[in-house]
């Protein structure tokens, strides 16, 4: 350590220190109660409740891919798997366990992430306010979007991004650190592949350092992926027979405009903006620049890769947006502790850092808001009326037609009914719709009106959502292409409208006759 350094950092007296760790613990204490409050009291978050879905068939002896159409890696799946096999073994509903093994996780990487950044002193010497500064964004910023594969993602990173940063430092890791960090790093980048490009960058960042490639932490990560890749091709050989294929066709559908994407990640630009100026100003002078440095370039590569990716939704911008908040306060709270002896002017960053922070702040409380008003009143919330629904007419078979997987997923999941369909929800049926309007044969390849056509009539569900709010009639669609639906459907009666949707239930004689569905099933499969 550099006398400066030694003399900024000089201890300080036991009684401040207790009070930074007591009000440390108090501050994560609350945000823990917070968040866990609004995920146990809310419905469950929608991807979350269709991957446990999913997850529970698989473990039933169904093939992924095949026989559950899903478009993600099989490694969310196993994950998501964990928490039912620990309820089986309490006779406890997996959804009450989800969301806390997921903030487990998450919490735990983040304290080795303050424990291994104790290694480096100064700012880090005292690991439980570096812990709750962590954990406190980890579960504020995601809000509703807690347990996502990119807040995992980000979680299982951090702790990689640290030792990366002391290897740029010129202080070599541990070996058995390095190969833990290197392979937890490697399964977060399993979650989504895409991921693997920040490696690269990191890398290439590496060389400028004058760094070898063949340090255990990257290759750690890459024989992870690497492993993963082989697993996922001997174990789920449908996935990229089936699942990539279909998503290259399709996925396509929920893509918004680049100057949409642009627009609506202008904060998170701006905060990267700021965070990487900053960076420059102290990247001769603070001891913290290198670990800036590695948090500024992943969070900027997670932006172009949320770009890549296309989609609007705010979870996609997590693993930027968490890692940019990171990177501001690492480097006011650095800044503000060296303010007495470095002579230079100070205010108009701290400021500016202040306030980018503050805006991230709200913006977070803003998207959780919702979820805590409605875990006071949790019967207002649509899942809430679409299960009462479901249990007051004692259905057993339910479909919903809409994009929005939270009519579907968690109302199968805490009603018991039997989902008659064999996507999550109707994206595949709109990207099928899209797709056309530039490749009229899609739907030879694809013939997505058809098997959801097809499924509805075997399933006879007995109570069918229609989503209003959307600007696809799915119903019409599927009456144009295939006239056994239209049959069926018109035995199908409205009882309940709200929020936008429209409930039918099925007549008692509604189902279609078993000779008619088997003929419609070997007609679909000729064709």
């Amino acid at each position: 350590m550099n006398p400066l350094h030694a003399r900024v950092f000089s201890p300080a007296s036991p009684a401040h220190r207790a009070a930074i760790r007591a009000g440390s613990v108090v501050l994560l204490s609350a945000v823990l109660a917070l968040v866990l409050f609004a995920t146990m009291r809310t419905p469950l978050k929608d991807d979350i409740a269709w991957l446990l879905y999913v997850a529970r068939r698989w473990m039933a002896g169904r093939a992924l891919y095949v026989d559950v159409v899903e478009v993600n890696p099989p490694l969310i799946v196993w994950i998501s798997a964990i928490p039912i096999q620990i309820g089986g073994w309490f006779g406890i509903d997996p959804q009450r366990i989800a969301m806390p093994f997921f903030i487990a996780e998450v919490m735990g990487c983040a304290l080795w992430t303050s424990m291994l950044l104790r290694a480096r002193g100064g700012l880090f010497a005292d690991t439980v306010p570096v812990f709750a500064v962590i954990g406190t964004v980890m579960l504020v910023v995601p809000a509703a979007d807690l347990g996502q594969r990119e807040h995992l993602l980000v979680a299982a990173m951090l702790p990689y991004l640290v030792l990366f940063a002391g290897s740029l430092d010129k202080r070599a890791p541990k070996l058995s650190s390095s190969i833990v960090a290197g392979v937890l790093a490697g399964i977060g980048c399993a979650l989504k592949p895409r991921y693997a490009g920040v490696f690269v960058v990191l890398e290439g960042v590496a060389l400028l350092w004058g760094l070898r490639p063949w340090r255990a932490l990257p290759i750690a990560a890459a024989a992870t992926m690497v492993a993963y890749a082989v697993a996922v091709a001997v174990t789920c050989p449908a996935y990229l027979a089936r699942a990539v294929p279909l998503a290259l066709a399709l996925y396509g559908g929920t893509d918004v405009t680049f100057l949409q994407l642009l627009g609506d990640s202008a904060m998170l630009i701006l905060g990267e903006m700021a965070a990487i100026a900053l960076w420059w100003r102290a990247r001769r002078d603070l001891p913290e620049r290198n670990l800036l440095l590695a948090l500024v370039v992943f969070a900027a590569t997670s932006t172009v890769i949320c770009f890549v990716d296309g989609k609007d939704w705010f979870y996609h911008r997590l693993p930027a947006t968490i890692v940019t908040v990171l990177v501001l306060l690492c480097w006011a709270i650095s800044t503000w502790l060296h303010r007495h002896t470095e002579k230079h002017s100070f205010r108009l960053p701290m400021a500016m850092a202040g306030i980018v922070v503050m805006v991230f702040g709200v913006a977070a409380f803003q998207r959780l808001e919702p979820q805590v008003a409605l875990a006071v009143e949790p019967e207002f919330t649509t899942v809430e009326k679409l299960e009462k629904i479901v249990r007051d007419q004692h259905a057993r078979t339910y479909i919903a037609f809409s994009e929005w997987i939270a009519l579907g997923f968690p109302v199968v999941n805490n009603t018991g009914v039997a989902w008659a369909s064999r996507f999550d929800s109707m994206w595949a049926l709109k990207g099928e719709l899209w797709r056309a309007r530039f490749d009229p044969a899609a739907a030879k390849e694809f013939p997505i009106r058809r098997w959801v056509a097809h499924d509805f009539i075997a399933g006879c569900p007995d109570i069918a959502v229609v989503d209003t709010r959307e600007g696809t009639n799915y119903i019409a669609v599927l009456t144009a292409s295939d006239p056994s639906f239209g049959r069926v459907w018109s035995r199908y009666t409205q009882i309940a409208a709200f929020d936008g949707l429209t409930v039918y239930r099925r007549g008692k004689a509604g189902c279609i006759d078993p000779w008619v569905a088997a003929e419609a099933a070997r007609s679909i499969a000729i064709r």
